[in-house]
């Protein structure tokens, strides 16, 4: 970097980053610096070095692509193309760092074991565990498997730790409340009738990811026999545990340390220590 006449500092991008081709690199010049602030038009122009007419020309391109947006003042900030694909890169990872730990879940537990996040208006089946010996080793629910998330205990999990524009939106039309998405978040778990197979019933629990972002369900399901055989708090723990599991599992994915574990996670640690349900 380096100091402009005015003190604005200029951004030079690292080596590694320059590809070479002009108005690529001019882009990522550009995104660069907006990844740092946000940025009005004429600081762009200051700490890119590059002309005003270049700066606007590909700005102005990069928000027709949703790689750039605007906030309130007009500054530019980054846009949700952006944010999307980190989403994206970061449920697949998910999925990868998966199967071992559904697995050993399905092992401890003889549940049916599974990955689920939000699509739009769509919660989906990312990863599935081994088959259970009641359906002779038939995956019911193969990944790709979409449901409405607007019922159910996955669509109460992925929903409740959204921002609160999110949960606005995601309510409409859901066969709970915004009251319902409070108690989930209290307890850090949900339970009840399995949307993806009819007659099953479902706990799940939120998978978080760095910064406490949930970055998907983990969700346990099985007839209600099976279900009410097993001791509420000791599914919990278990549950609990494979989702930490696989939050670490994404931590080491990102080569980040591994911070305390989430917030659901910690408030579930408390109310079993304290006895409660």
């Amino acid at each position: 970097m380096a100091a402009v006449p005015d003190g604005t500092t200029m951004i030079s991008l690292p080596q590694e980053w320059v590809s070479g081709v002009g108005v690529l690199d001019k882009a990522s010049t550009l995104l660069a610096i907006v990844e740092q602030a946000p940025t009005p038009l004429s600081e762009l122009v200051s700490r890119s070095g590059l002309t005003r007419p270049t700066v606007h020309r590909i700005a102005v391109a990069l928000e027709r692509l949703g790689l750039l947006g605007r906030d309130f003042h007009g500054r530019f900030v980054l846009g949700p193309r952006l944010g999307t694909m980190s989403v994206e890169a970061r449920y697949d990872r998910l999925a990868q760092a998966s199967a071992p730990v559904l697995a050993e879940l399905h092992a401890r537990t003889g549940l049916e074991t599974r990955i689920l996040r939000r699509r739009g208006r769509l919660q989906t089946c990312v990863a599935t565990g081994p088959a259970g010996a009641e359906t002779n080793g038939t995956e019911r629910v193969p990944v790709g498997m979409s449901r409405p998330a607007t019922v159910g205990p996955v669509a109460l999990v992925l929903l409740a730790w959204e921002e609160p524009e999110e949960i606005h939106d995601g309510l409409h039309g859901a066969r709970f409340t915004a009251a319902h998405l409070a108690q989930v978040r209290r307890r850090g778990w949900a339970r009840g009738s399995d949307v993806m197979v009819p007659g099953d019933i479902a706990f799940a629990v939120p998978v978080q990811d760095v910064g406490d972002r949930v970055a998907g369900a983990l969700s346990v399901s099985g007839p209600r026999s099976r279900m009410d055989s097993l001791p509420e708090r000791w599914l919990a723990a278990v549950v609990y545990d494979a989702a930490a599991d696989l939050a670490d599992a994404l931590r080491r994915s990102r080569a980040l340390p591994s911070p305390r574990r989430g917030a659901a996670t910690a408030a579930h640690s408390r109310r079993t220590s304290s006895g409660t349900h």
